[in-house]
């Protein structure tokens, strides 16, 4: 039961940072950071991997001491979304799906290595009193509602329709072979 567990979260997260993906890549450059909700495409974009990434670590403290954050410093800065205050910071596109696949790589190879025991254990973040396995589906609904959000100013602005993704990485968007090792 647990490894059946393991591959429909591992199945889910793909498909729900695939659908982020779609709408990174099929997002107009004028849209890219203009305003959806209160804040630009890109950064909500950005928010939701930072927050996926952040969840899928082990504890907070993991999270900065990863080698994607250590090779990319432009992009984490002062961590501004672990602030107090509102984020400023913009990203490019290409940037965001440099974290995309790495967050898609650190989502499989995280929920490989999880055990009975780790998604049963209390998930070791502030303000999160739930179980690890329970983390996981959170941080999915995270994605997805962000998501959601993104392709709303897409349908509403454009005639760009993002397509359902059920499960799995989608195909079409980045070939399997070249991000099955992202992390």
């Amino acid at each position: 039961m647990v490894e059946t567990f393991k591959q429909l979260i591992a199945s889910q997260f793909e498909a729900s940072l695939g659908t982020l993906g779609l709408c990174a890549a099929k997002c107009p450059d004028d849209l890219w950071n203009s305003p959806v909700a209160k804040y630009p495409f890109c950064q909500t974009a950005f928010h939701t991997l930072f927050f996926a990434d952040y969840y899928l670590g082990s504890d907070p403290e993991s999270h900065r001491r990863q080698e994607f954050h250590l090779a990319n410093p432009q992009l984490f800065g002062d961590y501004e979304q672990l602030q107090e205050r509102e984020p400023v910071s913009l990203y490019s596109r290409q940037q965001i799906e440099a974290y995309l696949k790495f967050c898609r790589g650190k989502a499989v190879a995280t929920l490989a290595a999880e055990t009975e025991q780790d998604l049963c254990a209390p998930a070791r973040f502030p303000r999160r009193n739930f179980s690890r396995a329970e983390l996981h589906v959170y941080n999915i609904r995270h994605i997805q509602h962000h998501a959601a959000q993104l392709i709303l100013r897409l349908r509403l602005e454009t005639d760009v329709d993002i397509p359902w993704v059920g499960a799995g990485w989608p195909a079409f968007l980045i070939p399997a072979s070249s991000s099955a090792s992202a992390s």
